[in-house]
């Protein structure tokens, strides 16, 4: 029987895998990230405004370009992520760049153990929250991790999302918006590049819109707003339009692609 720690453990192997992929995709576009270009969305920048001078905690910030793109805006940055790779690479990056970001190798339930110092600002965005199996210790560490009156800002793809299995290319209806079983999928390439031959491993969850505010409000945070959209700044499922503003909408636009959450420790 496995248990979490496997699923973590197979999940590190995993993203540790995928940034080597994910450093030469165009969807990552690491040239131009390194020429200046800001990786974060119209989402993430309008909902936090001036950063300058704040710090900031970015929580499963895979190899470091939305944590360095912070540190660019003035934001002192700290970044975390399970992937050891991940973080071999951001701190690389940190140092050729010139940004004083911290980066630490962690799970992001144990971030507490590991960072020690207390933000203005907890940041996390984009297929985050469907690794972890309970978000009840999540909400509990960015609780901790905030300074009163700081803020937390989530930008994620909407759990109906999740409720379809997209390895046919096209969304096939098959897991549940609040399933609690872990869902194992195995396929070849990753969602930043589906022509390459690597093999993706992962373990994930489930969560509807409930838990994950129930969570935040439990640990002690006001929910400042809940967000829906039916357009996602990201290419990432199939058959996808672009819409005029440079977003991707599903063709009939029947459900939200992505959900924003601003909340404030009080």
């Amino acid at each position: 029987m496995l248990s979490n720690k496997d699923f973590f453990e197979a999940n590190k192997a995993t993203w540790n895998d995928k940034v080597k992929v994910h450093a030469k995709s165009d969807m990552y576009d690491l040239e131009a990230f390194k020429k200046g270009k800001n990786s974060l969305m119209t989402y993430e920048l309008k909902a936090l405004g001036d950063v300058s001078g704040k710090s900031l905690l970015h929580l499963q910030c895979h190899f470091g370009q939305d944590t360095l793109s912070w540190s660019r805006l003035g934001a002192k940055c700290v970044g975390v992520d399970l992937s050891n790779e991940g973080i071999k690479l951001a701190k690389t990056l940190n140092t050729e760049l010139h940004q004083d970001a911290k980066f630490v190798c962690c799970n992001v339930l144990d971030t507490s153990e590991h960072v020690k110092q207390v933000f203005d600002i907890v940041f996390s965005s984009y297929g985050v929250i469907g690794w972890l199996p309970d978000l009840k210790p999540w909400g509990k560490m960015i609780a901790e991790k905030l300074k009163k009156g700081g803020v937390f800002y989530l930008a994620e793809f909407h759990p109906i999302v999740w409720m379809f299995d997209y390895l046919e290319g096209k969304p096939i209806m098959k897991y549940g918006y609040m399933q609690n079983e872990v869902i194992y999928e195995e396929y070849e390439g990753t969602y930043a590049d589906t022509n390459s031959k690597m093999i993706t491993k992962e373990y994930g969850w489930n969560h509807g819109l409930s838990e994950v505010i129930n969570a935040l409000i439990e640990a002690g945070l006001h929910i400042d707003y809940l967000n829906e959209y039916d357009e996602s700044p990201y290419n990432v499922l199939p058959d996808l339009v672009e819409t005029k503003s440079g977003m991707y909408a599903t063709k009939d636009k029947l459900y939200p692609l992505i959900f924003e959450i601003k909340a404030t420790k009080i």
